[in-house]
């Protein structure tokens, strides 16, 4: 059972930069894939990146690529988003997910969901 807590949302200008966490609990973190996926205001939830248990295992979507980086610390049990150079259409809820074997851009891979942080870019 892995419990998951999304920290670091908040309101920043176009341009900026943001930095979300993901707080796991459970000794088995360091085998978890984890992931981060938003759902903005009326559209579906999507993928945004992903990470197994080395670093040099990630994935992000087209629209962050350049932009966003995934990572781990496990000894901190802990995920990251460090999110830069955010448009408006960043703006969304953004949740971390894992799941002890699954891995990749599809929501219905992961078993584990935190409540989600807010992120709002304004122009």
């Amino acid at each position: 059972q892995v419990q998951l807590v999304e920290s670091g949302g908040g309101l920043v200008q176009a341009g900026g930069s943001l930095r979300l966490s993901c707080a796991a609990s459970g000794r088995t973190f360091s085998t978890y894939r984890m992931g981060w996926f938003r759902q903005a205001a009326g559209k579906e939830r999507e993928f945004v990146a992903a990470i197994r248990w080395t670093v040099g295992h990630t994935i992000y979507a087209d629209s962050v690529k350049g932009r966003f980086t995934i990572s781990r610390d496990n000894a901190k049990n802990t995920l990251y988003l460090q999110m830069n150079s955010l448009k408006p259409g960043d703006t969304a809820v953004y949740y971390c997910a894992a799941d002890p074997n699954g891995f990749g851009p599809l929501t219905q891979t992961y078993t584990y969901w935190g409540q989600g942080t807010q992120v709002t870019v304004s122009s």
